[in-house]
């Protein structure tokens, strides 16, 4: 009698996290500058606070992954952002953290 070899599928422990957190209830992020009406006067290069909560630690521009602003904001974030870096308001990077 032969038995019959049954093949199961590998599943990976990151694609089973993945599976997890899409199953899980969490709010979706939002792009905090759609909903605002002056964008212009939020998104400028010597509004230093703001842009600084864009930011890592080291002095990199967050990507809209983890911050949550939609692709049309980002762009122009990531562009006042150098603006500001020319400017030397914001450094370059951050060597100490």
């Amino acid at each position: 009698m032969v038995k019959k070899r049954t093949s199961k599928l590998k599943i990976s422990s990151r694609l089973l996290r993945k599976k997890a957190r899409r199953l899980s209830f969490a709010p979706r992020k939002h792009c905090r500058f759609c909903g605002a009406k002056q964008v212009e006067t939020v998104l400028d290069y010597k509004n230093v606070p703001v842009l600084k909560s864009f930011l890592t630690e080291r002095g990199k521009i967050l990507p809209s992954r983890i911050s949550g602003v939609c692709a049309r904001h980002q762009r122009a974030l990531s562009h006042v952002i150098k603006k500001a870096r020319v400017m030397a308001l914001l450094p370059y990077y951050a060597p100490e953290f």
